[in-house]
């Protein structure tokens, strides 16, 4: 009942904060989502977090983008070509290609892109206080023409100091796309709320943390056999932060998709073994696939962190028990419904080239040796240990709670420290932590995107490596893929990493995550990926009323 009158009530509220050309929208077809985390920026500058680029990726374009095979293809550039020595970019770009209508072009009328506008939008992201992909920008030779060269409007160089294999990558990441100067530079850092692009819709209306709308792009560059994209007319976000009130909403169809087994009431739509009910196979489809994802726990290990002075984490024994010490198999198959793969098998997942389950060895549950190596730290049977707080969010408790009764069992207690996200995310950032839980979603489909969070150079906050892992071996090994041309040389340099990773054991990795969608039947052209990149642009609706 109360359920009931929670949902009546969102009608009401949601109904009375609509304006009249809202409603219009909302006679089209208008493909509805709703993000539970929220977005605080529109502005390719901050795509950091997943929620962002979400949005950020139905706006703009970059140079290049993935398919859903993760294969590099054309976006604004139309061609490229790469130098021998693997030091110098050239891109052509589509000289057909026009930003968004918008009062600050001459005669309000989006004008065409040109090479000189990501010479712009690339030096924008050497200014760290703009944005966090100042790091991805290391290689740019900066000496050679500022790094970013327009040779003419239609052609654009970049140059690097040195081969980087996963540079042409890290270009579909949607830091990397274009923006107007002009409008950037009226709207300042307000350009977050009035963004400008190039993308398949446009910005409509933003009233944050409540709804988002963005409608098509009459005028997009893209057709899919002899028809422009997109389908849909408009996209629109809620932001409805509690779960069961999210999905409610999806099971009335008022939502199109919901993504994530953290966004899905399981125990309602799915069987014990992670399939979709039969009664439900009528109303919506599941689309799962293998997710660059990986889940772990995370140990600061630098011992001159003053909050490991007196933590027993900073014995390598005492993180490899914790690691021995719990059931990933159980943890999968009870907790996620199977929806994931346990990882025993390194930090990076499956689904890139160089993961291999026998050459890397994680760690599995095994009671012995943890036995042993509490013995080997001065800790028999966990006597005289002090508790470990392990730090977490409300969505991860129970996963945590698991963790902790296992570990329990070999006399190692685990405090649970149950923290908002934005606090723990700034609290890791800032080496305040000393055991945490977290996930690294890959940016671009190359192992050294997993990689960098141990490279030492790339210690937070200015990087992401928030374990202060500080390895000579393996900061050698790093640098020397990073310049690798040979794939075969590259892929075991990269197991070579990751098994070094394991045996110092700065993370405790849980599982390796799945793509998992409910999608409405009436939505078609919804394709998923391995990096759980949402596009809309070929996504089709039944209009209202159709059947």
């Amino acid at each position: 009942m109360k359920r009931t009158l929670l949902y009546i009530s969102i009608c009401v509220f949601v109904s009375a904060c609509s304006s009249v050309e809202e409603k219009v929208v909302d006679e089209r077809t208008v493909f509805k989502y709703n993000d539970m985390s929220g977005v605080n920026s529109l502005d390719p500058a901050a795509a950091r977090d997943f929620e962002n680029i979400l949005a950020v990726n139905q706006l703009f374009n970059g140079l290049v983008e993935m398919n859903d095979s993760l294969k590099i293809k054309p976006s604004i550039a139309k061609s490229w070509d790469i130098s021998e020595d693997g030091r110098t970019y050239i891109f052509h770009l589509n000289s057909t290609v026009s930003f968004h209508d918008n009062e600050y072009f001459d005669g309000g009328i989006g004008r065409k892109v040109t090479a000189t506008d990501f010479v712009f939008s690339f030096n924008r992201l050497l200014d760290p206080s703009v944005s966090s992909a100042t790091t991805l920008l290391t290689h740019v030779n900066k000496k050679k023409s500022g790094g970013f060269q327009a040779i003419n409007d239609s052609t654009l160089a970049i140059y690097l100091d040195k081969p980087f294999t996963p540079f042409l990558g890290i270009l579909t990441m949607k830091y990397f796309s274009v923006i107007p100067k002009e409008v950037v530079e009226h709207y300042g850092t307000d350009f977050r709320r009035n963004p400008v692009g190039t993308g398949p819709f446009k910005f409509k209306m933003w009233n944050e943390g409540s709804k988002l709308v963005f409608v098509k792009n009459e005028n997009y560059f893209e057709y899919e056999n002899g028809n422009r994209l997109p389908y849909l007319d408009a996209v629109s976000f809620s932001f409805i932060k509690d779960k069961e009130t999210s999905f409610l909403e999806f099971l009335q169809g008022n939502i199109d998709m919901v993504s994530g087994i953290d966004a899905i009431n399981t125990d309602e739509v799915l069987t014990v073994e992670g399939v979709l009910k039969e009664k439900y196979k009528t109303l919506f489809q599941m689309q799962t696939q293998p997710y660059l994802k990986t889940d772990y726990l995370g140990f600061l290990v630098d011992e001159n962190m003053p909050v490991l002075k007196d933590s027993p984490l900073k014995l390598k024994a005492i993180r490899q028990a914790i690691n021995y010490g719990f059931d990933r198999k159980k943890m999968v198959k009870y907790l996620r419904k199977n929806l994931g793969t346990p990882a025993t098998a390194g930090f990076i997942p499956p689904g890139l080239p160089s993961f291999d389950g026998k050459k890397v060895k994680g760690y599995d549950y095994n009671p012995d040796k943890v036995k042993e190596l509490l013995f080997l730290a001065g800790f028999p049977d966990g006597k005289g240990l002090p508790e470990i707080s392990l730090a977490t969010t409300e969505q991860y408790l129970e996963l945590a709670e698991y963790i902790q009764s296992q570990l329990a069992d070999f006399g190692i207690n685990i405090k649970i420290d149950v923290q908002k996200s934005s606090v723990l995310s700034d609290a890791i950032a800032n080496s305040k932590l000393n055991f945490f839980r977290k996930s690294w979603v890959c940016d671009y489909p190359d192992e050294e995107n997993f990689l960098s969070l141990f490279y030492s150079k790339n210690g937070s906050p200015k990087g992401f490596n928030y374990t202060h892992f500080i390895n000579p071996q393996f900061d050698i090994l790093y640098e020397k893929s990073q310049s690798e041309l040979n794939d075969s040389i590259r892929y075991e340099y990269y197991q070579q990493m990751d098994q070094l990773l394991m045996d110092e054991a700065p993370v405790a990795p849980l599982y390796y995550d799945q793509v998992v969608r409910l999608v409405h039947n009436h939505i078609s052209g919804l394709t998923s990926n391995p990096m759980n990149l949402l596009s809309l642009k070929k996504v089709k609706k039944l209009k209202p009323n159709s059947k």
